[in-house]
């Protein structure tokens, strides 16, 4: 049985067990009728022209695991940002873990979306947020949507900064023979309000496993939401990230993303501007190599006069492997005194590495600042002549100058103990102890 008829047949399952409202079943069933409409992406749409998910779905996924499975905090504590305190949210094969985790309701909600989607004093919030800005055509986010119940949900209340991060981990065992997981995440977060959140997918074994994720992130008037997503998973593990994001007036959103592992990675990144003087940034390192891809789609949808947005996207591709930047800033009319900014560099280490660079602006208002600049090419040879000359073995120099093309990304991160381990995790890529603190 083909994955799609599988998932399909699954549904009809799943809609029977579950305890959700009434309106939530409509949501369900017509996200369901819209995937079996559509099926998987191919490469024939345009926005997956350079990637396919063919050689992926080939595998004969669960749909859910069909055995309860424990790991111990000593085998995972090195992917967690363990160096400072974090609530955790952890699932275990898309299962909740409460071993693992620490949420709390003390003040804001770090907790379960399963207890948000089906518990009645959380109704009146799931009917204005849930699935109001996902998007409703998108064959794969309508896949999550039918199935959305384990998750993450958090709630920021109004004048309330979290008084720690937040960590949502997704680990996957591989005692199933191949697994798929459909993770759903909710975020709110209130007006004048603050949090930081580091996301991450984790697979344990060798056993392959694809994510199909989708987090919904509402910033009212003048919230800051710093939010990470860490990906260096193994080379069995796929992933497709659907991220949305509205923002009130005077909010301030950012999204770094660090692809570094896993076979395919999609990670699809849409602002909605809702108010004025909003700021969203988008930023994210990517060093891949053998035959890895990693795909970026990025939308920053200015709507509304007076707002910034600002993306900047490093790319290194050694071997074999494949990128894709495909960004659009679209200005809308109205949007007068937008300020937007798009950038992404690509540095080729093979002459078999493959870059898809597709910058877009769609400006329809007339008094703007809009920019956009893209580079392909190999790192420097005279630099690289110039550090040798003065002592710095070839390797240590090529992965100095590779540092250097990433480092303005790197300095924007906001917590200091995740900044350390992303240099750790880059220095480890790139082969090479520097002999320094990075």
């Amino acid at each position: 049985m083909e994955l799609k008829e599988k998932l399909i047949s699954s549904f009809m399952a799943f809609e029977e067990r579950v305890d959700v409202n009434d309106s939530l079943h409509d949501i369900r069933i017509n996200a369901m009728k819209n995937f079996e409409n559509n099926g998987f992406p191919t490469k024939k749409e345009e926005a997956w022209k350079y990637t396919s998910l063919n050689s992926v779905l080939k595998n004969d996924f669960s749909v859910f695991p069909k055995n309860e499975n424990s790991i111990q905090y000593s085998d995972v504590k090195k992917y967690y940002l363990h160096e400072i305190d974090t609530y955790k949210v952890v699932f275990v094969d898309g299962v909740f873990s409460s071993f693992l985790s620490s949420t709390t309701h003390d003040g804001i909600d770090v907790c379960l979306m399963a207890s948000a989607l089906t518990k009645p004093k959380y109704k009146m919030i799931i009917d204005t947020y849930f699935n109001q800005i996902a998007q409703k055509d998108d064959s794969l986010t309508s896949l999550n949507t039918a199935f959305a119940m384990e998750g993450a949900y958090i709630n920021i209340p109004k004048n309330k900064v979290a008084d720690k991060p937040i960590e949502i981990i997704n680990f996957s065992t591989g005692t199933e023979a191949a697994l798929l997981v459909q993770p759903r995440n909710l975020i709110i977060v209130g007006e004048n309000s603050h949090v930081q959140i580091i996301e991450r997918h984790q697979s344990l074994n060798s056993n392959p496993v694809l994510t199909n994720s989708v987090t919904e992130i509402f910033a009212a008037k003048r919230a800051i939401v710093d939010y990470y997503k860490i990906q260096n998973d193994t080379i069995e593990a796929s992933l497709v990230d659907n991220t949305y994001i509205a923002q009130k007036q005077q909010s301030n959103v950012s999204v770094h993303t660090f692809s570094f592992g896993g076979n395919i990675t999609r990670n699809n990144l849409n602002f909605y501007h809702q108010g004025e003087h909003i700021e969203s940034t988008l930023k994210g390192i990517t060093i891949i190599e053998g035959k890895q891809h990693v795909d970026h789609h990025t939308l920053v949808q200015h709507a509304t006069p007076n707002c910034e947005s600002h993306q900047n996207y490093k790319t290194i591709l050694g071997d074999r492997s494949t990128g894709v930047f495909n960004g659009k800033i679209f200005v809308e009319k109205e949007a007068q005194k937008t300020d937007a900014f798009q950038q992404n560099n690509n540095i080729l280490l093979s002459d078999k590495a493959t870059i898809n660079a597709k910058p877009q602006l769609e400006i329809f208002a007339d008094d703007v600042k809009c920019s956009h600049g893209c580079t392909i090419g190999q790192l420097d040879e005279t630099a690289m002549f110039y550090m040798q000359s003065r002592g710095i073995p070839k390797k240590e120099a090529k992965a100095l100058l590779m540092y250097a093309f990433s480092n303005d990304v790197i300095q924007s991160i906001k917590i200091p103990e995740l900044k350390a381990r992303i240099t750790k995790i880059i220095a480890n890529k790139l082969g090479v102890n520097m002999g320094f603190d990075l």
